[in-house]
This record gives C-alpha cells, sequence and structure tokens, in this order.
C-alpha cells in the first residue's frame, strides 16, 4: 500500500507512510501521549509532527466551519499557532515531536 499525502487548513495528513520514512524520522523515539474519548481545545504553540498508532480524532480547526478526521497509521504535521478542538472519538495513542523554527527535519 502506497502513502498519499493531503492537505487541510494548513495540516498535512500522509495516510501509511512508508516503514522508512518512519524510521528515518526516529519516530519510535519520540514521546508519546494518550487520551481516551473526549472533547476539549488545543493551540500549538510550535510545530508539531505526530503519528498515531491508536485511535480516531475529528480535528474543528480556527475558523473553518468543516473537520476532517485524523486515525491509526496517520503522520500529521500541524503548524504552529494553530487553534483546533479536539474530538477524540477512540481512545488516542501517538508519537509526538515539537520543531524549533531552524530545524531542518520536521515531518511530512
Amino acid at each position: 500500500m502506497s502513502s498519499s499525502i493531503t492537505e487541510k487548513f494548513g495540516v498535512k495528513i500522509e495516510k501509511d507512510p512508508p516503514q522508512s520514512k518512519l524510521a528515518h524520522l526516529g519516530v519510535e523515539s519520540w514521546p508519546k501521549w494518550g487520551c481516551s474519548p473526549s472533547k476539549f481545545p488545543w493551540t500549538f504553540t510550535t510545530t508539531e509532527t505526530m503519528f498515531l498508532l491508536e485511535g480516531k480524532v475529528k480535528v474543528y480547526c480556527d475558523g473553518h466551519d468543516e473537520f476532517f478526521e485524523i486515525e491509526a497509521g496517520d503522520l500529521v504535521k500541524f503548524p504552529k499557532g494553530m487553534k483546533v478542538i479536539w474530538d477524540v472519538t477512540e481512545a488516542v495513542n501517538k508519537h509526538y515531536k515539537v520543531w524549533s523554527l531552524d530545524s531542518g527535519l520536521n515531518g511530512i
């Protein structure tokens, strides 16, 4: 299965990225975070790339009426300053990495 990259409201989503890309990024060494189904606001204070191991989330971006979903197997990059509502519909377990402005390797 090949990966595909889409962009929704400035968020880049890569479905089923190749294992070689995940290894190159060092995803398995990134911190982990998880939560049970819930709904909450979040502001990304820096660019963040995440790889969802489990779960499903409806993401509502500030200024947009529509939402998009991210789910297990997705590599996702949220830009610095983005404000969202996370509606976790299936418990999430993810690896994540926050990037400084001078970092050349920032995921997708």
